[in-house]
């Protein structure tokens, strides 16, 4: 470690003394400072002093820019973004962020919608969901503009649609889940995930309090998929919506029982259940005080 230490530290001294030489040429001082910066950078990772080494990067990457050379300067914001994520997730995405600017601008809008959808990664791990869902809307559409793989595209609308039904924007999310699902009939390889689509779109209407519209919605979703109403996605919503109709809080509980004892439900289906049954439990006591 200390070796690693004490050669970072020679290479940094050397990258600051080219920078403050006197009689820069062509930017050749700002080149080989750049090269020292990001050697110095490479020994403190290996001692392990990610903060140090994550500054260095950013060095490397200033000296980069003078030169104009963005793509360098680019993945030496990277660099030091994975150094950060060890110490600091702000420093992480501030270091990204400069990478998914610059990457933008130079046109490798792939490499942008990468590290974007990193950058969504890190603020859902904090359960900053609002910041989440803006960086893999961004996501999707640098993967759109990029020309990338389908499947990138969908995963990032699919955690858009996520964030957004957690934060109750549920018209957003069943539009999202909607889309997908249509475009997905259309592929060998994403059609098996229509059920499952159509399933939490459905749970969003439910949500949104508005059993009318998934009533509609089913025989819509028919219409799209035949084999939709021979599942056990359209069963499930078709009793929990006869639950809710019915204003049975006991019958609802029971549904949702039986299905997860066979297809367990992951916790975001499950608190989207739970607002649901919530607001039936307050209808059900409102319709009993009544009587």
């Amino acid at each position: 470690m200390g070796d690693h230490v004490a050669k970072g530290q020679e290479l940094a001294k050397k990258a600051e003394n080219k920078l403050h030489a006197c009689c820069a040429l062509f930017g050749s001082n700002y080149e080989d400072a750049a090269q020292l910066f990001h050697k110095s950078a490479t020994s403190f990772k290996l001692a392990k002093s990610w903060d140090k080494a994550g500054s260095l990067f950013v060095k490397s990457s200033k000296c980069h820019m003078k030169l104009d050379n963005k793509y360098d300067a680019a993945n030496a914001y990277v660099a030091a973004a994975h150094c950060y994520k060890k110490t600091s997730t702000p420093g992480a995405i501030s270091c990204l962020n400069k990478a998914v600017t610059i990457f933008t601008e130079i046109g490798r809008h792939v490499m942008a919608a990468k590290y974007s959808k990193e950058i969504g990664e890190l603020y859902e791990i904090d359960q900053d969901i609002e910041n989440a869902k803006s960086n893999f809307e961004r996501a999707a559409e640098l993967f759109e503009i990029g020309g990338n793989a389908e499947t990138s595209v969908i995963q990032c609308k699919l955690k858009v649609a996520q964030f957004s039904a957690q934060l109750q924007q549920y018209q957003k999310a069943i539009k999202i889940y909607e889309d997908i699902a249509r475009q997905s009939l259309n592929s060998n390889l994403l059609k098996y995930g229509v059920r499952g689509h159509l399933l939490n779109s459905g749970l969003c209407q439910l949500a949104q309090g508005d059993s009318v519209a998934i009533t509609n919605s089913l025989e819509r979703y028919q219409d799209l998929d035949p084999t939709f109403s021979r599942t056990r996605e359209y069963k499930f919503l078709a009793d929990l919506v006869a639950s809710i109709d019915e204003e049975d809080v006991e019958k609802f509980t029971r549904v949702v029982k039986e299905f997860n004892s066979i297809t367990p439900l992951d916790s975001w289906k499950s608190t989207l259940l739970l607002r649901v049954k919530d607001a039936l439990k307050v209808k059900e006591m409102e319709e009993d005080d009544l009587t």
